[in-house]
């Protein structure tokens, strides 16, 4: 094996308009850039202040870990009825993280009637409908079942459904794109619990309920439940959250988070969907033919910025990292392009390993800003050949009368005092 090239000085020169440079700079061991407009700070090595953590005993041990006073932005920002708290949502502050992991206590959440208090010893899993032997399982019975663990993303349907209003919003990425969040998922492959109960072969159908008091119910195709969806236990290594669905949960790995059933309770083999209120009144859209669009389970690939994004602020001309997240709900994200030019031209980012199917993929792009005013652009491309369509794109597609599966490019201006705004372009 030939070993890698040093690139030569010239690597900070730009390989796309507005001074975006070669991600190998990324990709290099030992890379020194102190040269290269970090704005490093000299300092005294014989300097003898010590500061005051350092005189004192730290403090003690705690039985769950919480974040350090000094973290306080990262936080979901909670958007609730206020004549029903128990509806609404809160977003992950995907602009305050790092990596692809979200920690359990940033992961989106979606509620319809609230977070209901189940008592795990009561709490019981019914398969029943088209199976030849329906079955009941208790959390001590599903305890014994072999476990498997998935790292994939969920995302809500109406995620970054702002896209489609008539003037760009201008709030941060995590609270206009955060209703998406990626965890390792340990728990039972659910085609086990199927077989077990000896589903039917006319079931073509699965209707998942489950116990909250809104008692919420969709269907799920029989394919997608024999393939690699989950009966999900565990969330990043602890049990799952109430939040997030104690004491059970599904996951479908790239469908459509109102499908991945929290607190459930109940799953019936059936012949026909249920044609539920969130599979007709909601998640049901009319294109510009007026035909509906229904059963539109998968996410499509997607990727936004978030470092930097809207409301942080560039101190000034240098070296920085363009830093964010894609995803696809039918595969591997394979290559995100970066402009800085407003799209007349693109250079590749350096993909963060391990690039895993249907989860987020980080990605970074150095990038040296003269000051001028641009506008700064990704776009993702999956393993399918998908790529990320611009906005102008996809409502020629699908029009302006949508709410959901609003995947298109994401654009922000960057102003000569280093602000950032969302806009179309």
């Amino acid at each position: 094996m030939s070993p890698t090239p040093i690139l030569p000085p010239d690597d900070l020169e730009p390989v796309a308009g507005g001074g975006l440079l070669d991600r190998r700079m990324f990709l290099r061991q030992g890379i020194a850039l102190g040269g290269a407009g970090l704005g490093l700070l000299a300092f005294d090595a014989d300097a003898t202040d010590v500061p005051r953590w350092m005189k004192t005993p730290g403090g003690p041990f705690t039985n769950y870990g919480e974040p350090s006073a000094y973290e306080k932005e990262a936080i979901r920002w909670i958007s609730a009825n206020a004549k029903a708290p128990g509806h609404g949502i809160s977003w992950t502050p995907l602009h305050r993280l790092e990596g692809t992991i979200t920690p359990n206590g940033l992961h989106f959440e979606r509620h319809h009637n609230g977070v209901p208090a189940i008592d795990p010893e009561q709490h019981r899993l019914t398969l029943h409908g088209l199976f030849s032997k329906p079955i009941q399982f208790s959390l001590e019975q599903l305890f014994r079942y072999p476990m498997v663990s998935r790292q994939c993303f969920v995302e809500c349907g109406g995620n970054s459904n702002a896209g489609w209003h008539e003037e760009p919003i201008q709030t941060p990425v995590g609270y206009f794109h955060g209703l998406a969040s990626s965890s390792e998922w340990t728990g039972i492959p659910l085609s086990i619990l199927l077989d077990e109960a000896g589903l039917q072969p006319e079931a073509r159908w699965l209707v998942a309920e489950g116990a909250d008091a809104g008692a919420m119910n969709v269907s799920i195709p029989i394919e997608k439940a024999l393939d690699d969806t989950l009966l999900a236990l565990y969330q990043n290594g602890e049990r799952i959250r109430p939040e997030q669905g104690y004491p059970m949960r599904l996951i479908l790995p790239g469908f459509e988070a109102v499908l991945n059933v929290k607190w459930l309770h109940r799953l019936q083999a059936v012949k026909e969907p249920l044609m539920s209120r969130n599979e007709t009144a909601k998640y049901t859209e009319l294109e510009p033919s007026g035909k509906a669009r229904q059963f539109t389970f998968i996410m499509e690939a997607k990727s936004v910025i978030t470092q930097p994004s809207p409301g942080f602020r560039l101190k000034g001309p240098g070296l920085y990292q363009i830093s964010g997240l894609a995803w696809s709900g039918r595969g591997t994200i394979r290559r995100v392009d970066i402009s800085a030019d407003g799209g007349r031209s693109w250079a590749p980012a350096a993909l963060q390993e391990p690039l895993l199917s249907k989860c987020f993929t980080r990605f970074r792009l150095p990038w040296r800003w003269d000051g001028s005013p641009l506008i700064l652009k990704s776009r993702a491309i999956d393993d399918t050949g998908y790529q990320q369509p611009e906005r102008s794109t996809l409502i020629a597609e699908r029009g302006q009368r949508g709410y959901f599966h609003y995947n298109a490019i994401v654009a922000f201006a960057v102003d000569s005092d280093g602000s950032l705004r969302h806009v179309y372009a």
